[in-house]
């Protein structure tokens, strides 16, 4: 094995015994641990091992490495740490609370994602602290109307059973299914009539994600109604059969779509690595002398080519890099180049002695290639 996987098997084990050294801790020694559910708790085990594993092995690649540390340091430099702090406070619930970014795409699209979203942080909130016995209710000594909520052992708030209190606390999971399932259906209802995305979906990627959310949800919902409404009918295999479906996305949560949930925080480092750049010193472009991105994000990217082996240096030129061109420069550039090889006549950029005329649009069209600001600095049709 490499020093990278090296690297990442050790804090997935690192990260694999914190979990279970606090569900020996949080459960009073095992004490208040159902054994009926260690198969729930071998499954998050697993996948806390996996996820970690693999997240660590992302974070040592040159691209993602740079943005970390690159990211880290933007945040924290003082100059701009204030700022960057309130940006923090106003970002997070926009784009993790609100998912803002994905209203911009299409309400059905966003709708989906705020119900799939919610409806499996309340559910995880309640379920692993159960599975690991964190928390535990017992009724009173006094009072068997009334149950006394106990947190790593400690006892804590007291509430009555049939209170409104008691009757959102045993059915929070029905909520977050009922959420679960109406944000599946959204999901499954895009898929199936957007020919864009119907164009580009694959099941493994795209389907199997929301089947195994609307199983999960569908058989805990088939386990509420099993107790309340049918005395019970079928319910040891109702609960087989959700253990199945939950087990089975616990164990698949590091290898499918769903640890892009893992990979998205970090986005946040790259936003605050474009703006600090931004206001920082720029990287003008050595053709045409215009500003087109940031000086740190060139030296980086040509850092981060040097790392995976592609080299573009232009040492005879004053260029020195080709990562210091802008891109409507590049795209005017292929077209000289083609233009020179059709007349047999042959120019390289190392001839060129001084700054060449910006390019300027031929054909742009309204409401044509921008999705933002970057984009639609650098937009050549």
């Amino acid at each position: 094995m490499n020093k990278e996987t090296i690297k990442a098997a050790a804090w997935g084990t690192l990260f694999t015994a914190s979990v279970a050294g606090l569900i020996v801790l949080g459960s009073r020694n095992l004490a208040h641990f159902d054994a009926a559910l260690v198969g729930y708790t071998f499954a998050v085990l697993f996948a806390t091992f996996g996820i970690t594993y693999r997240y660590s092995m992302w974070l040592q690649r040159p691209p993602t490495a740079l943005y970390w540390k690159r990211g880290w340091q933007v945040f924290l430099r003082p100059r701009h740490l204030a700022k960057n702090i309130g940006e923090w406070f106003t970002r997070v619930p926009s784009e993790f609370g609100l998912n803002l970014f994905i209203l911009q795409r299409g309400r059905l699209r966003w709708g989906a994602h705020m119900l799939i979203m919610w409806g499996c942080i309340i559910a995880i909130a309640i379920t692993f602290p159960l599975v690991f016995g964190w928390i535990h209710f017992e009724t009173l000594p006094n009072n068997l109307e009334w149950y006394r909520t106990y947190i790593f052992g400690f006892p804590t708030f007291s509430f009555p059973i049939h209170s409104v209190v008691g009757f959102l606390a045993f059915h929070g999971l029905v909520w977050a299914s009922i959420l679960v399932t109406l944000g599946v259906m959204l999901a499954m209802r895009r898929r199936m009539r957007d020919h864009g995305a119907a164009a580009l979906q694959q099941f493994g990627e795209d389907f199997l994600p929301l089947i195994l959310l609307f199983a999960i949800s569908v058989t805990g919902l088939m386990l509420t109604a099993s107790y309340t409404w049918m005395k019970g009918y079928a319910y040891d295999f109702l609960a087989i059969l959700h253990a199945i479906t939950v087990i089975f996305t616990l164990l698949w949560l590091p290898f499918g779509k769903f640890f892009h949930i893992f990979q998205r925080p970090a986005q946040l480092g790259v936003s605050f690595y474009k703006e600090v750049g931004e206001r920082e010193e720029p990287a003008n472009c050595r053709r045409c002398g215009i500003p087109f991105t940031s000086r740190m994000h060139v030296e980086d990217l040509i850092e981060v080519e040097r790392q995976l082996g592609y080299r573009y240096e232009m040492k005879d030129s004053h260029v020195k890099h080709y990562q210091w061109i802008c891109p409507p420069c590049r795209r005017s550039m292929l077209a000289l180049a083609q233009g020179r090889l059709w007349t047999g006549e042959r120019v390289s950029l190392s001839d060129v002695g001084g700054l060449m005329p910006t390019p300027t649009l031929g054909n742009a069209g309204p409401n044509q290639g921008p999705l933002s600001e970057e984009d639609r600095r650098n937009f050549h049709p």
